[in-house]
């Protein structure tokens, strides 16, 4: 039981220090022993520990994964699930993740997302009502570390040098390790190319071999509907949103701009309010030289700031349905241990509230109106009509599993338009007011199948054709 529940997205480990950990993980989950959270640099066989302390502490809210890929050096990638159905999806409860450490000497995103595991636990249990709510409505995934092995070498360096643990076992950046797909999209608007989302489909090429820690986020991005996502840096003090890189080259300080910019701006604005000090603009830039981005809200364009090729955040927003925002934590990147608590509580009403953004905008069912079973990969287009005028937002969502949609928008006025192969396109008009820590509207669509019976003659059926499409648009792919 315990195998088949670590390993859902991968083969059985087959390195010395997998196995150990895995009887380690036997004795540890049922162990009756309780341990009070401790603020400090956990080593990974303690981060891995705390997990496991949670979901022994939290069975009914929590379930625990293993991804399909080990770290180079053979240390299990971990992620706890957060929800009152955590094992599965389950449709109108939107998925979000974060994950953290994937510079392996940015530590602080993985110690608070080893407190906000044991905080969430223990607010569950004591009935806080707010924290009730979100697990109820949300499924919440933490990855403390994306990079353990680099994780190490910064540790027994000493945690002091800016290079020392930054990138994986191999040698390799992890965030300059995904596939290109700004690339792709770049290329597409340039050649107005009416493809603008999912775009594994077209990636012909990787400049690089990717590393074991970056398939196996690939494949969890792949295989799980996330809604909103972050993952979690340091070396400086800003929300960073797509796109990352730039569209003309290297161009310092240009502003890449993604379709769902103002989305974007909401959920990185999200972070920065609701944290102690990222959206002051009385506050200190972190270096001398370097932007002051609190005043500038504590936020920043990726690609303004300097630009990312091969990146995670783009790549979440290109290949799936997942906004992911970057959250860059603090001036230090080996965050003193000392200052670890503090940490938590600047941060901790920020870290849930971001959470809450997955319910911004529209969710749904999109049927067949004959069968009324759920119609997957159809696709959401969204145009924005607030104010009378009309701007198109050429990022489309599909459905997924169960026919479920989730489409992330700021507040206004939209045409709402759901389309599939062999269907009607059907459009709605929605008035989007997100409303505090609330769940998104509701605005479900039954396609009708377009059917030609065989016993018109072609006459009637070249006209009923053609009623069709001048009665309610056709999308064809």
């Amino acid at each position: 039981m315990i195998n088949k529940q670590i390993q859902m997205f991968g083969s059985p480990a087959t390195s010395m220090w997998a196995l150990l950990w895995l009887a380690a993980f036997a004795i540890n989950v049922n162990s009756s022993e309780r341990k009070e959270f401790q603020f400090k640099h956990h080593n990974n066989e303690e981060m891995y520990d705390a997990i496991l302390q949670v979901r022994d502490k939290c069975p009914n809210i929590t379930s625990l994964y293993r991804l399909s890929e080990d770290s180079v050096e053979g240390r299990p990638l971990l992620v706890l699930v957060f929800s009152v159905h955590p094992t599965e999806h389950k449709p109108m409860d939107p998925e979000f993740k974060y994950i953290a450490n994937m510079h392996g000497n940015e530590v602080l995103g993985r110690e608070l997302l080893l407190k906000l595991a044991d905080y969430f636990c223990e607010e569950y249990k004591a009935g806080n009502e707010d924290i009730v709510k979100l697990i109820t409505k949300t499924r919440i995934h933490l990855m403390p570390s994306m990079n353990p092995d680099g994780w190490q070498r910064s540790s027994e360096d000493g945690g002091s040098n800016y290079l020392i643990g930054r990138d994986n076992a191999e040698g390799v950046d992890l965030n300059r390790n995904f596939p290109d797909l700004d690339r792709i999209i770049f290329d597409n608007e340039a050649y107005y190319k009416d493809i603008n989302n999912h775009l594994m489909q077209m990636v012909d090429h990787l400049s690089q071999p990717v590393q074991p820690e970056t398939k196996a986020v690939m494949q969890m991005i792949m295989s799980i509907p996330f809604v909103a996502s972050a993952n979690l840096h340091g070396g400086d003090l800003v929300a960073n949103y797509p796109y990352d890189a730039s569209r003309y080259g290297n161009v310092q300080g240009e502003y890449a701009t993604s379709p769902d910019d103002d989305t974007f701006k909401w959920l990185a604005l999200s972070y920065a309010n609701y944290h102690a000090d990222m959206a002051n603009p009385n506050r200190m830039p972190c270096r001398g030289g370097d932007t002051n981005f609190g005043k500038e809200g504590g936020i920043t364009n990726g690609a303004k700031w300097y630009s990312v090729r091969g990146g995670m955040q783009d790549f979440n927003y290109l290949s799936s349905n997942d906004f992911e925002i970057t959250l860059e934590l603090g001036c230090d990147k080996y965050t003193k241990e000392s200052e670890l608590e503090k940490e938590w509580n600047r941060n901790k009403n920020a870290l849930i509230n971001l959470i809450w953004q997955s319910h911004i905008g529209i969710k749904g069912i999109i049927r067949d109106a004959a069968t009324l079973k759920p119609i997957v990969n159809a696709f959401i287009k969204v145009v924005n009509v607030t104010n009378g005028i009309l701007s198109p937002i050429l990022h489309d969502v599909t459905s997924v599993q169960d026919g479920d949609y989730y489409r992330l928008l700021t507040n206004g006025d939209y045409h709402v338009t759901a389309s599939m192969d062999g269907y009607l396109s059907s459009t709605k008009l929605v008035t989007v007011e997100n409303k505090f820590h609330s769940e998104a509207i509701l605005l479900n669509f039954d396609l009708q199948p377009i059917i030609i019976p065989s016993t018109y003659s072609k006459k009637r059926k070249r006209l009923a054709y053609s009623n069709t499409i001048t009665g309610d648009k056709l999308h064809v792919f």
